[in-house]
């Protein structure tokens, strides 16, 4: 909420999202792929990780293979199904990764609060 309640800004809410980029504007991780590597690592599985960040496994694999592919290195370790079933979980570099996404998240979060709640201050007055 952006005001008091009756201000003309009361129902009006600044959104934004986080990506990664490549210098082409090529979408490398974005917002969802980060809530399907949040919850393979939780799950232990890309098909249920899919499912919970509520994406298909096809939609969440090609994501995978892409910022793999764009970034150099494998973000997830797969192994392979059988009698046992398949696992996955995120290499060392995809837990780096996971890790300093969410901390930006938090310091993007904690800035465009301050900032924001500036801005509509200054709009409400």
């Amino acid at each position: 909420m952006a005001g008091p309640k009756g201000s003309k800004y009361y129902n009006i809410f600044l959104r934004y999202k986080i990506s990664l980029s490549s210098v082409d504007d090529n979408s490398i991780i974005d917002v969802e792929l980060f809530n399907v590597l949040n919850e393979i690592k939780n799950e232990g599985s890309i098909v249920s990780a899919a499912g919970k960040a509520g994406i298909s496994f096809r939609k969440a694999w090609n994501k995978i293979k892409k910022a793999e592919r764009m970034l150099g290195f494998n973000i997830v370790e797969r192994t392979r199904g059988g009698v046992s079933g398949g696992h996955s979980e995120l290499s060392e570099e995809g837990l780096k990764l996971l890790a300093a996404y969410d901390e930006l998240v938090v310091e993007f979060d904690k800035s465009i609060y301050s900032v924001t709640k500036k801005f509509f201050r200054t709009i409400n007055a």
